[in-house]
This record gives structure tokens, C-alpha cells and sequence, in this order.
């Protein structure tokens, strides 16, 4: 049994603010029980359309009945089918380039464009990955008119090539991105420009075998899911290979968090630095700065502020009782 999944190692990173509208790929050199070629398009981080070599024709994820329903048609039409020609084309070369048996091998193209937070139309970007490896990748420059490569090409282009792409990019499959993502952006405004505030959670772990403490920061409850998390250790923030986490992971409900955590050693802990966990978000007026109290955690601090707890819980629970039997001996004597 084949399972597909993204063999890119990367998702595009957009702007806060814009929106992209994504296509993913798949094309399968092989028999499977999966169509040959397959894509899902995906507005931001909802999916809006799908389409395989099965019907050749786009099925929508609402409004297929719309006004537009002809016009999307056709538009699939143009630019789907010339990535399925390509693909099928590449594929099989890059499985000779690469001196692969016959079996079952897979081809995924990622490609699409942002609209940016100005509503001015962004670049065009373009990968494209076979057998798990990243193989080619370039940007289309909206304001040269030109593709700008960014991974060395396995397939060269000629001259007469090169120009014929520019051409098509230019003047039919951007134009076509640009004008599908602003559609959908109108018709799924309830879902993607909806803004939720992040919540924020301090934590703090001992950690076994006098091994520290462990502080985490957890943002989580926000939308959409561009969003900046940074620790800092005396005003200075904490190397990446320090930190664990960082992943935007989904919710169940549509919306999504980010953890970050940092293990501080005893010896760490003696020196008394200063942490801090600040956030930028979309709905956020202002960056957040929360501060860790990390004397608290220290082992030796919180032991004592544990036995004065318990002392100054022991000294109330005395005077209740004091004033209890003062109560009752004062009412025996009819004084209330």
C-alpha cells in the first residue's frame, strides 16, 4: 500500500497580513490505487478545490454552482492540465536522471502566488520535489517580468524556452492565481479573516536528577497563524539550537498554537539571569512581553516559600480558634 504524503521539506512563508493561494501536485510514475494525478488548491490554510485525472474537472469545496462555474473550468483547464503534461514529462526523466527502477516513484510540484497586505499582487513562487528530494525551485518577479531561479534547474531550459515560460507566467498562469485568490478571499472571508487574539501560558518543570528547570512559553487559541514568539535571556534572545519547539501546530478548532521551551541548569539558575517570553500577533495592538519569575522555581527558594506557607497558614488557623473560644466564653457570660 502507497501512502502519499507532502515530500516537501518546506511550506511558503508569507507576510503577516497577506494571503497566498497554494497548489499542490502529486504525480504518481507507477500502479497505484490513487489517481495519476492529483491536486489540492488551498486558500491560506483552507482547502477550496480538488482535481485528479480521474474527471479533469476542479471540484469545488463550495459556490461550484456560481457564476463563475464556467470560467473556473476553463481556467483549471489551461493551468492544470499543462502541470499535468509537464510533470508527466519530468517525471519520467528525472527517474532516468536519477537511474531509478521500475516501481512506484512520486513527483510533487508546490506553486502559487500572495496577495499581499496592500492588496497589491505578490510574487509567484514554484517547487518542485521527486523520490523526497528537493529538485528545482524558482520565483516569478512581478515587477522584472522574469523568473528568478533559486535551486539549479535538472532540466535546462534553452533560449526560446525560457521566453516561452516568462510569457506564460506572465500573462496567463499568475493572472489566473491572482484573480482565483481574490475570488475565494471574498467568498471564505468568514473563515480567513477572522482574527483571533492569542491566549498566553507560563510553565515551569523541575526537572528530574537535578538536571534544572524547564520554562515554557505557549501561545495558542490564534488566527490567523502568522505569529512571533521570541525567548530572551537577558535581553538578548536565546539561540534556536537552545530552544525546543517552534512548530505552528493546528487546533481543533481552526485555530493554532506555538510552544517554545528552554532547559536552564542549576548552574544557570544560581547566576539569576532574567527571561522573557514576548509576542507579536496580528491582533495584538502592541508586542506582549511576560517576564519568568524563575527564583521561584529554584528548588532551595521554594522549599522555603513553602514551609512560610505553611507557618503563616498555621498562625491564622491559630487566631481563628483563639477568637472562637474568646466568642463563646464572652456569649456564655451574657456579655452578647
Amino acid at each position: 500500500m502507497l501512502t502519499l504524503v507532502c515530500m516537501m521539506t518546506f511550506w511558503p512563508v508569507v507576510n503577516a497580513g497577506s494571503h497566498s493561494l497554494m497548489a499542490l501536485a502529486t504525480y504518481i510514475v507507477g500502479q497505484t490505487q490513487f489517481p495519476e494525478f492529483s491536486v489540492v488548491v488551498m486558500l491560506d490554510d483552507v482547502q477550496i478545490a480538488y482535481y485528479d485525472s480521474t474527471t479533469w474537472k476542479p471540484v469545488y469545496r463550495s459556490h461550484s454552482e456560481s457564476k463563475y462555474y464556467d470560467e473556473e473550468q476553463s481556467d483549471a483547464g489551461v493551468v492544470l492540465r499543462d502541470m499535468y503534461y509537464d510533470m508527466k514529462d519530468r517525471a519520467f526523466y528525472l527517474k532516468e536522471h536519477q537511474n531509478h527502477t521500475d516501481g512506484v516513484h512520486v513527483h510533487q510540484r508546490l506553486v502559487g502566488c500572495e496577495l499581499l497586505n496592500s492588496n497589491k499582487p505578490g510574487q509567484l513562487h514554484y517547487w518542485d520535489a521527486f523520490g523526497g528530494q528537493n529538485m528545482e525551485e524558482f520565483i516569478f518577479d512581478v515587477g522584472k517580468h522574469a523568473i528568478q531561479i533559486k535551486m539549479p534547474w535538472v532540466i535546462t531550459w534553452d533560449q526560446l524556452k525560457r521566453v516561452h515560460e516568462n510569457f506564460m507566467y506572465e500573462n496567463v498562469y499568475h493572472p489566473i492565481c491572482i484573480k482565483t485568490l481574490r475570488r475565494y478571499l471574498n467568498m471564505e472571508k468568514n473563515n480567513v479573516l477572522r482574527k483571533v487574539k492569542p491566549r498566553v501560558r507560563l510553565m515551569k518543570k523541575t526537572l528530574s536528577d537535578s538536571q534544572g528547570l524547564q520554562i515554557s512559553c505557549l501561545a495558542t487559541g490564534f488566527y490567523p497563524r502568522h505569529i512571533n514568539l521570541t525567548l530572551f535571556r537577558d535581553g538578548q534572545p536565546v539561540e534556536d539550537d537552545q530552544i525546543t519547539g517552534g512548530e505552528i501546530l493546528p487546533n481543533g478548532d481552526r485555530t493554532y498554537q506555538m510552544r517554545k521551551s528552554l532547559v536552564i541548569s542549576e548552574e544557570e539558575l544560581r547566576e539569576e539571569h532574567k527571561y522573557n517570553c514576548t509576542m507579536k500577533h496580528l491582533n495584538l495592538d502592541n508586542k506582549l512581553d511576560i517576564i519568568f519569575d524563575v527564583a521561584e522555581s529554584d528548588p532551595g527558594s521554594f522549599s522555603q516559600s513553602v514551609v512560610f506557607s505553611v507557618l503563616v497558614f498555621m498562625c491564622v488557623v491559630v487566631l481563628i480558634i483563639t477568637a472562637l473560644i474568646i466568642w463563646r466564653k464572652r456569649r456564655a457570660a451574657g456579655k452578647f
